[in-house]
């Protein structure tokens, strides 16, 4: 009698395992939609670079993967926030600023930041927090060191060194490091008789505009007087206007001032010659500069049949101020006709060169002259005997 009540008990309590049973499959069916609920956390945003050091002006760049670990295609809303002033940034994607991006489950997307620090800027480490939706990745900067409102004009090649008539070429660079466009006046301090210009590309220019943070070429030529002394000449330049300026100083290095002439003994430019005679003529090599003149040629130009010879043909060297003497000698052609002929002669170094041009007049041979008059006594003559032998008949 006492197991029926057991059976009793079993029976009773079916009705309680039945709801248990309902109750487990409900929660079942709860615990399957979890990862739908767990969608917008499946995002991770990744960078290798989370903490970087940068001067003023300096353009940051990051690139970041979003990843979304979810099982849905994700539309993911990005940003950037700070408590930093005056920095600028941007994120892109594909080359174009975004907001929103869409990643497939179980795949990443790449975007970029660029991060422009400011000019003006204490130093110090400055956070960044990028947003992903739920995801936020943070980003650290160490600026290196204070900003500062200046403009810098430098040149890598602030010496040059050349001859007198050089044209000095230096090369300098404008930085603008300010926050804004300025436009600048140009302006050298040059020494007496020096001719200096400002160019861009090959314009003369008197000022020029350079964008924030941005740098412009400059070429400044220096052009020496003619009567210019062997020496070291600074050349101060300046970049200036009314909020900012820079100065930087060129040098240029006179190593000499080359001067040739070329003149006869007595500064006279003509002469006479008889047909197939010759005439000698000293001639002058006077070094007009302040370098020394070394292996000075002697050449000249004459017409065809013509010989001219200098002795010597090369002069050694002419010390400044100093002259040299050489004879040249003209011989004309036997053929040549009465008349004014031109005879070029030059005097010519590595560094300079002169010349001048003889006007040379050839004279007809006296023994032609005596030849005629003999001619004509010879005639009178036998006019004078036939007169004797037949004019009495």
């Amino acid at each position: 009698m006492s197991a029926v009540p057991s059976r009793l008990s079993i029976r009773s309590l079916w009705p309680s395992c039945l709801v248990l049973a309902l109750a487990c499959s409900l929660l079942l069916a709860l615990t399957g939609a979890a990862p739908r609920a767990h969608a917008a956390e499946g995002i991770e945003l990744y960078t290798p670079y989370t903490e970087l050091s940068a001067p003023p002006g300096e353009s940051i760049s990051y690139s970041i993967e979003v990843i979304n670990d979810s099982s849905a295609t994700q539309q993911v809303a990005v940003g950037l926030t700070t408590e930093a002033a005056d920095w600028q940034y941007e994120l892109t994607a594909g080359g174009r600023a975004i907001r929103t991006l869409a990643v497939k489950s179980g795949e990443s997307q790449t975007l970029t930041l660029q991060l422009e620090v400011p000019l003006q800027v204490e130093k110090g480490a400055y956070t960044f927090r990028v947003t992903g939706g739920a995801a936020a990745l943070p980003l650290t900067v160490n600026v290196s060191e204070a900003g500062t409102f200046s403009s810098e004009l430098t040149s890598d090649q602030a010496n040059l060194e050349g001859y007198a008539d050089t044209t000095f070429s230096f090369t300098a660079s404008l930085r603008n490091r300010t926050g804004e466009a300025q436009t600048y006046a140009l302006s050298a301090d040059s020494p007496a008789g020096w001719d200096v210009r400002f160019k861009s590309g090959s314009d003369t220019i008197t000022s020029i505009a350079v964008e924030p943070n941005a740098s412009q070429t400059i070429t400044v030529e220096a052009v020496p007087p003619q009567s210019v002394a062997a020496g070291t000449y600074p050349i101060p330049i300046r970049a200036a206007n009314n909020a900012t300026s820079a100065e930087t100083s060129l040098e240029a290095v006179v190593t000499g001032n080359y001067g040739l002439a070329l003149s006869t003994s007595n500064d006279l430019l003509s002469t006479d010659v008889t047909a197939g005679g010759e005439r000698r003529l000293d001639v002058v090599v006077t070094n007009t500069g302040t370098a020394e003149l070394q292996d000075v040629s002697l050449t000249s130009q004459a017409p065809v049949g013509w010989e001219v010879t200098f002795e010597p043909a090369t002069i050694t060297s002419v010390a400044p101020g100093e002259t040299a003497n050489a004879q040249v000698r003209i011989k004309s052609s036997g053929e040549a006709l009465a008349g004014d002929y031109a005879v070029s002669l030059a005097a010519s170094s590595a560094q300079k060169a002169d010349d001048l041009t003889l006007r040379v007049a050839v004279k007809a041979s006296v023994l032609w002259g005596w030849i005629g008059v003999l001619i004509v006594v010879a005639v009178a003559a036998g006019i004078y005997y036939l007169f004797r032998k037949y004019g009495r008949r």
